[in-house]
């Protein structure tokens, strides 16, 4: 390319959009919704496409529990150790059973946990508070002493008391974990309908690219990045497809593109997006159908950060430093590839916590910061640096569990002061 040409010099020259309005500008542009119909052993963690309502109250009768026996409370007035009250036992009742008969004055049934409470009876009294039967073993017609006065609703649960009719279990977009998977199964839902996994293509461009099982040669690189994106884009619901490293060659990438925007949901390539004579998807967005979204965002790392739509196929640019790749896709891919699951706000979640220690790097962008982010003593959440804040580091990628907002500034950030963090990946809070 021509350095002199006023095409290359425009590569120096992009209009930059804050890190919020890129994420808007993608969510915008996101159409694809494909849906299919799972059975639940294979729903977990997929996302639902219908919302599920409760069919019936839970539990749909009355439950003892405790092992017992059910009675009617006003018949165990004034009952004591010393003066226990005796009523006849008239049914056994096991869990999975029903007794269709109807409690009278000075009745008791033997009941076990979980049972169904019969007709009749308004409370349960534990085994521990009766007498052995004084005749025989839980035959019909013997007696149990009762030993304590029993109140209304004593180790009974209502039917609904967990679950009431109607309620919402499982809302369009949630992520179907086990325990979503066990209400499935209590309301009779052995399929349900899911969206699809996104087909996302991972195009690597570069020539210092090795694969993975090669010799490390002088001045190249093992490609680390697609297999970053791999991960990453699993744990965001979708299916990665890793396609073979291409070189710093404009019509070698507008072919591979093309291609791949026939056949997946996304493209995302890795490399390629500054202002270097071998960054060549500035060049190639130039001249391709394509609607270009932006190719320049207001957040340190992944500043040339770039992203299209051709036929509502998007397309994500990322930087080839392993974090600003990072960075790029927590931000604007992970929402898209969410929205494309039925996610109704898939804006990444902020927080708020207090730096562990000064940060002491000013800059006139957003500074995205692998961090580390946990309870201290008290509980509040603290923040520090996961490690090396450069662009190329890969090991913060694998320590972090949140990326730390530093709005720009000229003045340092003291510890102790509270910033915005947005939790990543699927690490927990941690300890320290």
């Amino acid at each position: 390319m021509d350095k002199g040409s006023s095409n290359y010099q425009d590569r120096f020259i992009r209009k930059a959009l804050s890190v919020y309005d890129a994420e808007q500008v993608i969510i915008e542009q996101v159409k694809r919704e494909s849906i299919e119909l799972v059975t639940i052993e294979h729903a977990y963690m997929r996302r639902s496409a219908q919302t599920i309502t409760a069919s019936a109250p839970v539990p749909h009768f009355r439950r003892s529990v405790m092992d017992g026996y059910a009675v009617r409370a006003q018949d165990t007035i004034n009952a004591s150790v010393e003066h226990p009250v005796k009523l006849r036992v008239v049914a056994v009742v096991d869990c999975g059973a029903a007794w269709s008969g109807q409690l009278q004055e000075g009745e008791a049934v033997r009941i076990m946990t979980g049972a169904m409470v019969p007709s009749g009876a308004d409370a349960v009294v534990k085994l521990e508070q009766t007498s052995d039967m004084e005749q025989g073993a839980h035959g019909l017609d013997d007696e149990v002493s009762v030993k304590e006065e029993a109140q209304v609703g004593d180790f009974i649960h209502d039917a609904g008391i967990e679950i009431k009719q109607g309620t919402m279990l499982i809302d369009k977009g949630d992520v179907i974990e086990a325990g979503n998977m066990a209400l499935l199964a209590m309301f009779g839902h052995s399929y349900i309908n899911v969206y699809s996994a996104p087909k996302v293509a991972v195009i690597p461009t570069g020539h210092e690219l090795l694969s993975v099982e090669a010799q490390l040669e002088p001045g190249k690189i093992r490609n680390s990045n697609s297999y970053l994106l791999s991960g990453l884009i699993r744990d965001a619901g979708g299916e990665p497809h890793l396609l073979p490293a291409l070189p710093d060659d404009v019509d070698a990438l507008a072919s591979r593109i093309e291609d791949a925007m026939q056949e997946y949901d996304a493209v995302i390539t890795i490399g390629g997006v500054s202002v270097g004579d071998r960054d060549v998807l500035y060049a190639y967005t130039q001249q391709w159908k394509g609607k270009l979204l932006f190719n320049k965002v207001k957040m340190r790392p992944g500043g040339p950060t770039t992203a299209g739509v051709y036929h509502d196929k998007l397309l994500f640019a990322l930087s080839g430093n392993p974090s600003s790749c990072f960075v790029g896709f927590e931000m604007f891919v992970r929402p898209a590839l969410l929205q494309m699951q039925g996610v109704k706000t898939p804006d990444r979640v902020r927080l708020r916590a207090k730096l562990a220690s000064d940060y002491l790097v000013k800059d006139t962008v957003v500074r995205l910061v692998r961090g580390i982010l946990y309870a201290d003593e008290g509980g509040g959440l603290m923040v520090r640096e996961a490690g090396l804040d450069s662009s190329n580091a890969t090991i913060t990628i694998r320590d972090a569990n949140a990326l730390i907002v530093i709005p720009p500034s000229e003045q340092d950030w003291a510890a102790g002061t509270v910033v915005d963090v947005i939790p990543v990946g699927r690490h927990s809070i941690k300890n320290r």
